[in-house]
């Protein structure tokens, strides 16, 4: 009767830790960053989210806005790199953790933005961090507030 009570306690938390460090591993997810080649932001950007575990490919380039224009960037949109994960654009210094959410979740959207390069977003870390959105937008650029990011 004891091991029966056990197994009917255990079962459900061991479940229960199963979901939550599924949720809390990093993303093998595979990512091609295309930036400036003079643009260090862009690499600390890509160093978090290696360090979220992604696996990044960067490639320097001297056309960003050819590149913006091809993947759908809306303008309004725009910041310095633009990245490419599973099939969505990730345009500027969005944390890892709302790409990896974006990837989970696969709504219907084209890609993310963190429009500018806000101080306190990831790869622009700074005194004064200030709040800044994340946007999704779709094929005909309409952006949409995604998440709210305050320091």
């Amino acid at each position: 009767m004891k091991a029966r009570t056990a197994i009917l306690i255990l079962t459900p938390c061991l479940v229960a830790a199963g979901i939550l460090a599924a949720s809390l591993r990093p993303s093998s997810a595979e990512m091609v960053v295309y930036k400036s080649a003079t643009c260090g932001c862009c690499v600390k950007w890509i160093e978090h989210m290696e360090a979220a575990g992604f696996k990044v490919k960067a490639y320097d380039r001297t056309d960003m806005g050819t590149i913006k224009e091809t993947y759908g960037v809306p303008h309004q949109g725009y910041s310095c790199h633009t990245a490419i994960a599973e099939g969505y654009v990730i345009e500027g210094h969005v944390p890892a953790e709302y790409v990896r959410k974006l990837l989970d979740d696969r709504p219907d959207v084209s890609g993310l933005t963190v429009p500018n390069m806000p101080i306190g977003s990831p790869g622009m870390e700074g005194p004064n961090p200030e709040t800044y959105q994340v946007y999704s937008f779709d094929s005909r650029g309409v952006m949409n507030e995604y998440a709210t990011v305050t320091p």
